[in-house]
C-alpha cells in the first residue's frame, strides 16, 4: 500500500457549478484547480458537448469564473469573474470608420479622451473598479463568433448575481449602490484602513467581513447599447441578515417580470425570512408574493409564467425540512408541494421545470436523490441508476426538457459530469428508495469528463461501504472508507472518526482527497450519520435541536463501539476528526467520553456557546434554537463543552481560521487554553487570513500534515514500536 503524497493535492480538480445549454447540446461548468507556484485556487470555465464526442474545452484560464448562465439563443454564455478590465474598455477601442485617427494620436504621444480619464503611468494604473482588487463583473462569450469574453458590466461594487431576459437583449443584475456618503466611508475603510462604523445588528458575515448600510438593487443592462448606463429598478432592493451570502436571486420570467428575494420586515437583520417579490423591468413598484414568514430562495419561473417554484424553510422551526413551494405569480399565495414528503431539499438544490413538473435534489436516507415533484404534490424518487455508492453533487436540465447533466461523486473514480436523457431518469424507478446496488444504467447515460483521471490512476482511492449500528432505539448508518488493499474485517485497524458539520447535514460516499490521504496510510475512516443530521425527516433532526452535546455523543460513541465489537477496529487507536460542527462534536466527546479518542483534531468549532453569541455571525440561528442567552442561560450552558473541560484527557490539535466569523478563533483558543492549563498535550494552529474554510492549497496541505503527524505522535502502536 503506497501513501498518497500530500503535494498531489495540486493535481486535484474539483467541479463546481453546472449549466446545460437551452437545446441540451452543450454543458458549461466551472472547475477549481490549484496553482502551486502562486499558491492559489483557480476557478476556470469549461464547455463540453453532452454527447461525449470530445473532451471539455477550457474557455477561461486567468482569474476566477462563476455562475455560468446560457443566453436564450444558446450561443452566448455569461459568467461572473473578477478579472482585469476588458481591453476594449481599457484602451478605448473605437470603430475605425468613426475614429480613424485614434491610433495616429497614440503613436504621436498625444492623449485621447480615454487616456486623460485613465492614468499617466502604467505602473500606477488603477483597476477598473476603483479598488485594490477587481470586483466581479458579468462577462459574455459569443461562442458562435469565437474570441475572448466581452465585459458587459462595470459596477464599482461589482455584480453579485444576474439573469438573462427571455429575448436575450438585456440582463438583470444585482449590485450594491452606495450613496456619496457611503462611498466615502467605504474608501476610508478599504484604502485608508479607517475605523469600522456600523449600526447593523448583523454587523459581520463570515467570508464577507464587516457589514455596512449600502443597499443592493436590481439594474437592467441593455446589451445592444453597451454605452448606456444600467437602469436601476428603485423598488427592487434587498435586505436581510444574510443577504451578503444569499443574494437577491434575480430571475427573469417569460411573462416579462423579474422575480427576486428580499427581507423588508421591520428588523431585517433579526430574522432569516426572505420574501419573494416581482417587478417590471421598466421599473415601478415591486409586488410581494409571500407572507413574511418563510425564507424563500432559488426562484424558478414556470415556463408559461403562471407561477414560481422556490425552496423555502421556516426560520422559527430549525429542524423542519426545506420544502418546494409553488408561488402564485398573481399574488394568490404560496403552497408547499413537498409538505408530506418529510425530507429536506438537499443543500444547493434548485427546482427545475420539465413538462409541468419539478425536478429537485432531496436528502433521503443518507443520500442525495433526485425527485420529480408534480404540482399536485405527488413526489416520486427517480434516477435509480445513481445507486447508493456515489453522491449527486449537482444537477441541471436543458430548457427543452430533453437532456440532463449531473455531477456524480464516486469515492474510487472521482467526481465527474454525466449526461442522460430526461426520459431515462425514470428508468428502473419504483417510487421507493434506491437499493444498495445501482440499477442498470440506461443507454443514454454517458460520462463527459474524467477531471481527476491521472490522480485516480496513479494512486489508490478508498473503497467505501455503508455500515449500521444501534443507538438509543435508533438504527443509524454511516460510511466506512478503507484502502482497497485493506480488509476491515481483518481487524485491529486504526480508525479516524470524521464527523460531519451542520449539524443539519449527512454523509454519503464521495470522492475526497482527505479520505484518500488517511486510508492510504492504513486508517479506516468512519463518517457517522448521527441524530440531528438531515435526510431522515424532522423527528430525526429535532433530536439535537437546542440540545447540543447529547444525542450525537451517544450515537458517535456507539458507532465506534460497534466497529470495535465487530473486530474491525483497535479501540485504543481511535482518532477524532471534524470541521465546524464536527469540531464542536469533538469538544463534547473529549469532555464526556474522555477515553474514546487516542488523540483528536477539532477544527473551526465552537466550545463556549454564550461567548459565541454576538461574536460570530449566527445570532439569529442561535436565538431560534436556544433563545437568548440572558433569558435562557441554562440552555446555553448545557450546550457548552468548555464548562466540562476538567474532564479532558485527550491530546488536542485545535485548529482555527483567523477571520472565521462563523466559529471565531477565540473559541478554539478557549478549548486550547483549557487543555494546556491542565497539562494536557495540546497545540493551537490558526490560519490568519482564512475564513470558515481552508482555501489556499499550501495551507490545505499543511493542515493535512499537522493532522497526520498528530495522530502518529499519539498512536499507541507507534509509541510501542518506538520503545522496542
Amino acid at each position: 500500500m503506497s501513501e498518497l503524497p500530500l503535494d498531489a493535492y495540486y493535481d486535484l480538480t474539483q467541479i463546481g457549478e453546472v449549466a446545460v445549454s437551452p437545446t441540451g447540446d452543450r454543458v458549461a461548468f466551472t472547475a477549481t484547480e490549484y496553482d502551486q507556484a502562486a499558491d492559489e485556487a483557480v476557478s476556470s470555465l469549461f464547455v463540453a458537448p453532452t454527447d461525449g464526442s470530445r473532451e471539455p474545452h477550457r474557455l477561461t484560464s486567468a482569474s476566477g469564473a462563476s455562475a455560468p448562465t446560457w443566453g436564450p439563443d444558446g450561443d452566448r454564455l455569461a459568467f461572473l469573474a473578477a478579472r482585469e478590465r476588458d481591453a476594449e474598455r481599457r484602451v478605448g477601442w473605437r470603430d475605425r470608420d468613426e475614429e480613424g485617427d485614434a491610433e495616429d494620436a497614440a503613436d504621436d504621444g498625444e492623449s485621447t479622451e480615454d487616456d486623460e480619464e485613465g492614468t499617466e503611468d502604467e505602473d500606477d494604473e488603477p483597476l477598473a473598479n476603483g479598488d485594490e482588487e477587481p470586483k466581479p463583473q458579468v462577462w459574455v462569450f459569443d461562442l458562435a463568433l469565437g474570441g475572448d469574453a466581452r465585459q458587459v458590466t462595470e459596477r464599482d461594487e461589482g455584480v453579485a448575481g444576474f439573469d438573462w431576459s427571455p429575448d436575450g437583449d438585456r440582463l438583470v443584475i444585482e449590485s450594491r449602490d452606495p450613496t456619496d456618503e457611503e462611498s466615502e466611508y467605504l474608501d476610508q475603510v478599504r484604502e485608508e484602513d479607517g475605523p469600522i462604523e456600523t449600526t447593523r445588528l448583523q454587523h459581520k458575515v463570515n467570508g464577507v467581513g464587516w457589514t455596512d448600510d449600502v443597499t443592493r438593487y436590481l439594474f437592467v443592462v441593455d446589451l445592444d447599447d453597451p454605452e448606456s448606463d444600467p437602469r436601476r429598478l428603485d423598488d427592487a432592493y434587498g435586505g436581510g441578515a444574510f443577504e451578503d451570502l444569499a443574494g437577491m436571486d434575480p430571475a427573469w420570467g417569460e411573462g416579462g417580470r423579474i422575480a427576486f428575494t428580499a427581507c423588508r420586515l421591520d428588523r431585517p437583520d433579526d430574522t432569516t425570512v426572505r420574501d419573494l417579490y416581482v417587478v417590471s423591468p421598466e421599473g415601478g413598484d415591486a409586488e410581494r408574493l409571500t407572507g413574511g414568514d418563510l425564507s424563500h430562495g432559488a426562484p424558478a419561473w414556470r415556463p408559461d409564467g403562471s407561477g414560481i417554484a422556490t425552496v423555502a424553510s421556516d426560520p422559527e422551526d430549525p429542524p423542519a425540512p426545506a420544502e418546494v413551494y409553488l408561488v402564485d405569480e398573481n399574488g394568490g399565495g404560496a403552497a408547499s408541494l413537498t409538505a408530506d414528503l418529510d425530507r429536506t431539499v438537499a443543500r444547493g438544490g434548485e427546482p427545475m421545470w420539465v413538462d409541468g413538473a419539478i425536478y429537485v435534489r432531496i436528502a433521503d436516507e443518507s443520500s442525495t436523490r433526485l425527485a420529480r415533484v408534480e404540482t399536485d404534490g405527488t413526489t416520486e424518487r427517480v434516477f435509480e441508476a445513481q445507486g447508493r455508492d456515489r453522491a449527486m453533487a449537482a444537477f441541471d436540465v436543458a430548457d427543452d426538457g430533453e437532456t440532463a447533466v449531473t455531477v456524480l461523486s464516486d469515492p474510487e473514480d472521482g467526481s465527474d459530469l454525466y449526461a442522460v436523457d430526461v426520459d431515462d431518469l425514470d428508468a428502473g424507478t419504483d417510487g421507493g428508495r434506491a437499493g444498495d446496488d445501482a440499477s442498470a444504467e440506461p443507454d443514454s447515460f454517458r460520462r463527459l469528463t474524467r477531471v481527476n483521471e491521472s490522480l485516480v490512476d496513479e494512486f489508490s482511492m478508498p473503497e467505501a461501504r455503508r455500515v449500521e449500528w444501534e443507538s438509543d432505539g435508533w438504527t443509524l448508518d454511516g460510511v466506512l472508507y478503507h484502502d482497497p488493499e485493506v480488509d476491515p474485517e481483518d481487524g485491529d485497524h486504526p480508525l479516524v472518526v470524521a464527523i460531519h458539520g451542520g449539524p443539519m447535514s449527512y454523509d454519503e460516499p464521495v470522492f475526497s482527497f482527505g479520505h484518500a490521504a488517511l486510508t492510504s496510510r492504513g486508517y479506516l475512516v468512519f463518517r457517522p450519520n448521527y441524530r440531528g443530521g438531515t435526510s431522515r425527516g424532522r423527528e430525526f433532526t429535532a433530536e439535537l435541536t437546542g440540545a447540543w452535546g447529547t444525542a450525537e455523543v451517544d450515537d458517535i460513541a456507539a458507532g465506534v463501539e460497534s466497529l470495535a465489537e465487530r473486530g474491525w477496529v483497535d479501540p485504543d487507536r481511535v482518532f477524532g476528526h471534524g470541521f465546524s460542527y464536527g469540531g464542536i462534536a469533538q469538544g463534547f466527546l473529549v469532555t464526556q467520553e474522555p477515553e474514546l479518542f487516542a488523540a483528536a483534531a477539532p477544527e473551526h468549532g465552537i466550545y463556549d456557546l454564550r461567548s459565541a453569541f454576538g461574536t460570530d455571525d449566527t445570532h439569529v440561528w442561535l436565538e431560534a434554537e436556544f433563545g437568548l442567552p440572558w433569558e435562557n442561560p441554562e440552555a446555553y450552558d448545557a450546550s457548552t463543552a468548555v464548562l466540562d473541560a476538567g474532564n479532558i484527557e485527550t491530546p488536542l490539535l485545535v485548529m482555527a481560521g483567523g477571520e472565521d466569523w462563523r466559529c471565531p478563533s477565540s473559541q478554539s483558543e478557549q478549548l486550547y487554553v483549557a487543555a494546556r492549563k491542565q497539562g494536557i498535550d495540546a497545540e493551537l494552529v490558526v490560519y490568519p487570513d482564512e475564513h470558515h474554510n481552508i482555501g489556499d492549497p499550501d495551507r490545505a496541505i499543511h493542515r493535512l500534515e499537522k493532522i497526520l503527524d498528530w495522530y502518529e505522535t499519539h498512536d499507541p502502536a507507534v509509541e510501542v514500536e518506538d520503545d522496542d
